[in-house]
């Protein structure tokens, strides 16, 4: 079964792009492409100007920072570990494990902590946090990381409407305010349309659409949603 097919787009430094459509049409897929989990049975894939290939790969995900749906956090560790996860890619195996035993680089998770309004958290037991609270960790050990790329993969589902709006807006404003890039995978097109500047809409797997947000069309959503009822006039 192909997930992806006759997939090809660019994606430029400081957008913000969100991916949309329905479960199965490979959003996720495609955010494992970009961030070098998956490799393609075909064509290519550029990242920062390199094609992905085992030589250049651990140089190119450094650059690449990603927030996953299920946040990958471990539930019986402070939030400070859970912040430093975002050095591994640079720090050798026996400071990432020394730190586990007394926590280094504070300074810099204090910092990542506040950007996400979480400051007083930093020693907190991570499975004591809400789930706003936890998405909010899972970013600021993005920003520790501080790759070039952010990639987020629906991080907003699990989340109340409120909770979903501040996470966006933190998302968007975080990226704006560190020149980064944002390629973000979303179901409610509502969150799409009010922070991202692009929206590409995928469909069994093929881009149905690539357009600035505020040209998307009613008609265009519903082709991609196969609605059950027209759009309004």
């Amino acid at each position: 079964m192909t997930a992806l097919a006759d997939v090809n787009f660019a994606i430029y430094p400081g957008q913000i792009v969100a991916l949309i459509g329905s479960s199965g049409a490979g959003k996720s897929t495609l955010l494992q492409l970009l961030n070098g989990t998956l490799q393609p049975t075909a064509g290519e894939v550029w990242a920062m100007g390199q094609l992905w290939q085992a030589r250049s790969a651990r140089r190119i995900q450094r650059q690449i920072g990603t927030i996953y749906q299920q946040l990958h956090l471990v539930p019986s560790l402070r939030v400070i570990h859970n912040v430093n996860a975002g050095h591994l890619g640079r720090w050798p195996f026996w400071k990432a494990a020394a730190s586990l035993m007394w926590p280094l680089g504070v300074e810099t998770a204090q910092a990542a902590l506040a950007q996400v309004g979480i400051p007083e958290k930093l020693y907190a037991r991570t499975d004591r946090l809400s789930g706003g609270q936890q998405q909010r960790v899972a970013i600021a050990r993005v920003l520790v990381q501080d790759p070039a790329i952010m990639l987020a993969d629906e991080p907003i589902a699990s989340l109340d409407p409120e909770r979903s709006h501040d996470i966006m807006r933190l998302l968007s404003r975080l990226v704006r305010e560190r020149g980064k890039t944002l390629v973000v995978s979303l179901h409610g097109v509502e969150y799409a349309q009010r922070y991202c500047d692009r929206i590409i809409g995928l469909k069994q797997g093929q881009v149905q659409f690539d357009l600035p947000a505020q040209e998307v069309t009613p008609e265009q959503l519903h082709h991609l949603y196969q609605l059950d009822n027209p759009p309004p006039s």
